[in-house]
């Protein structure tokens, strides 16, 4: 497996879904991988890439910033809002807005700076006590808050239970979209982004599909 392996499945899955390939966006999950391993995608032409930390990400991505042309950075992880400013310098988009607070600061920096990254509103589409994310029932009304703000939503994210069936959540996460006027779906992983694209997915974050398996990081 690799990117031309992914970009194959993605090609096979567009076509199946009659969807063009150009609706949708290969975020490469570069979390704790090897600098050897995302270089190697870089110099494969690739330029999306997808990180959980900020801290991760402002000691990885100025230096292949400055080599590359073109990279895009996802932040795909959760957010603090004492990290928001940094978030502003190192991401072109923030897919994991999941409550008032973080909404408010990001609108209060985007006044600041005059700029803000896209954003995506993580929903909690399984319901999970130890995950983040806007609960589905509070999603529209969150939605709206965050429009009330000014904020440029480009869509929801979704992180399906791994013990359940992905594509009810990707039809949970559509449907919410749908009725909000937002055409922007981040959702889908290596092992299921086939069955994201065949409900609409924007925007799939793929790991170790194209890097291999993480390598943990040492304290």
């Amino acid at each position: 497996m690799g990117l031309s392996d992914v970009h194959a499945r993605i090609a096979k899955a567009c076509a199946e879904a009659n969807r063009p390939t150009d609706d949708v966006h290969l975020i490469a999950v570069s979390k704790v991988q090897p600098l050897d391993r995302v270089e190697a995608v870089l110099n494969a032409g690739h330029r999306l890439f997808g990180e959980n930390r900020v801290q991760e990400a402002a000691g990885k991505w100025p230096d292949f910033r400055e080599r590359f042309a073109d990279v895009s950075v996802h932040l795909i992880g959760p957010l603090q809002t004492n990290k928001a400013r940094q978030a502003f310098d190192l991401f072109e988009a923030i897919h994991s807005v999941d409550r008032p607070k973080l909404a408010q600061t990001i609108a209060r920096l985007a006044q600041e700076e005059g700029r803000c990254p896209d954003l995506f509103i993580q929903v909690n589409t399984g319901e999970e006590p130890q995950k983040a994310g806007i609960l589905p029932d509070e999603a529209d009304p969150f939605i709206a808050k965050c429009r009330a703000l000014d904020l440029p939503l480009r869509g929801l994210m979704c992180i399906p239970p791994v013990e359940e069936t992905p594509s009810l959540h990707f039809a949970l996460l559509k449907k919410i979209a749908d009725r909000n006027g937002l055409d922007g779906l981040s959702m889908g992983m290596s092992s299921d982004f086939e069955q994201a694209i065949a409900f609409g997915a924007t925007h799939i974050r793929v790991g170790s599909a194209i890097f291999g398996e993480r390598v943990p990081q040492t304290e």
